[in-house]
């Protein structure tokens, strides 16, 4: 956040650098957070546990705090099946490059023939 000191008053300018200081003093108190992140990864390894189940991130082998339900753990995309193209259903009279799948959301073409009155099944592909 820029500050204009042009437009300060001797007096703001004065509370200002004041505060500059104690922020300073209080960051200089602070120990490095490399310090500190190892410290805390070495009392939860002390205590047994993971970063993971304290914190979340999966992984964890801790049992499900009472009253909540465990979850199924999630296959992962390279796990999933993949069901590959989908041939299309629907095809467009007047642009024959134009099909749809009957998947997701209809196209712009389909919906205005079918607003305006057409049936969806007269846009079958045989």
């Amino acid at each position: 956040m820029p500050v204009n000191l042009d437009s300060m008053s001797a007096k703001e300018l004065e509370a200002l650098i004041s505060q500059a200081r104690k922020r300073k003093s209080t960051l200089s108190k602070r120990k490095p957070l490399a310090t500190v992140r190892a410290a805390i990864l070495r009392q939860i390894a002390r205590e047994g546990y993971s970063v993971n189940e304290l914190f979340g991130g999966g992984g964890g082998t801790s049992a499900p705090r009472a009253g909540k339900a465990a979850k199924a753990p999630r296959k992962s995309t390279a796990a999933r099946k993949s069901t590959g193209k989908v041939a299309p259903k629907y095809r467009n009279p007047d642009n024959a490059s134009e099909t749809w799948t009957g998947r997701g959301k209809q196209p712009r073409w389909l919906a205005a023939k079918t607003k305006s009155g057409a049936k969806l099944e007269s846009f079958l592909i045989g």
